[in-house]
């Protein structure tokens, strides 16, 4: 475990499930719609989060689940589509194979999410999202490689590793509300996962929605730039000890500045498969 005792850290509130014994279910809404509908019981729960930025070059995607690097790129408009599949798409799944040495790595979608209301109701887009989750659970991640792959390689892929990663980037920077709070996969208990399903018009995903528990550790990394990005397990088939998956969530920053700028960040969706 990475040592949090000469960290900063602040004291903050975040959103967590209660494990009721009925699975939480969320229809979502589109982009810049009215807001998700959801089952199930969020709670407010007092946690530390420790800024890991000075220590930034210790955390390993498959130790604790997540990582922190630089990564330039050459977008230059994260708001037209077209430009993020031609140009962002390849270079993320670059990136991913590169860390991971993933074979093959499939961007599978992205979410920009804008925390200006006025913004996001403007350009049909999606909210930070502040209850603590991980993107994908065990059922539905072998679900995802049915949906991306034609049936016989799916298949075959589904007899080896395979995994999913996120990467999230700021759109403007510095971050300065919002930022990404993550628990990594070493404080993880699997008794704090709660499986969530997520309907979408089209398909029905899953989620494991967490509940808290005060052994999790959190942290973030103050002041992201739009060079930099966090890669987050959401799934990994190997049961050797390999980090499996994290949580994240966004958190408010009571050290925030005053009339802090409101976040705006993009996260892309891979799915990764190994020979």
């Amino acid at each position: 475990m990475f040592d949090t005792s000469n960290l900063e850290s602040v004291t903050t509130t975040g959103a967590f499930t209660v494990d009721t014994g009925e699975m939480p279910v969320t229809i979502a809404s589109p982009p810049g719609g009215a807001g998700d509908q959801r089952s199930g019981t969020l709670e407010e729960r007092e946690i530390t989060i420790h800024d890991a930025r000075s220590i930034a070059d210790q955390f390993d995607i498959d130790r604790e689940g997540f990582q922190f690097m630089s990564c330039t790129s050459e977008m230059s408009d994260f708001y037209d589509d077209e430009q993020v599949r031609r140009v962002y798409y390849p270079e993320m799944e670059k990136l991913v194979a590169g860390v991971t040495g993933a074979s093959k790595v499939l961007v599978f979608d992205h979410t920009i999410r804008v925390g200006d209301e006025a913004k996001r109701e403007e350009l049909k887009l999606r909210p930070p999202v502040h209850a603590m989750h991980n993107d994908l659970t065990i059922a539905s991640a072998e679900r995802r490689v049915r949906d991306l792959l034609p049936a016989g390689e799916a298949e075959a892929r589904l007899k080896k590793r395979f995994g999913s990663v996120n990467v999230w980037r700021p759109i403007k920077s510095p971050v300065e509300s919002a930022p990404l709070g993550i628990c990594g996969y070493d404080s993880l208990a699997d008794g704090d996962l709660i499986v969530s399903e997520r309907r979408y018009q089209g398909r029905v995903g899953g989620i494991y929605s967490l509940a808290h528990n005060p052994d999790q550790r959190w942290v973030y990394f103050s002041k992201m730039q739009r060079h930099e990005v966090l890669l987050l397990k959401c799934y990994d088939s190997l049961t050797d000890g390999t980090a499996r998956w994290t949580a994240h969530g966004a958190f408010d920053d009571p050290n925030a500045p005053a009339g802090a700028a409101p976040r705006e960040s993009i996260e892309i969706r891979t799915m990764m498969f190994w020979d």
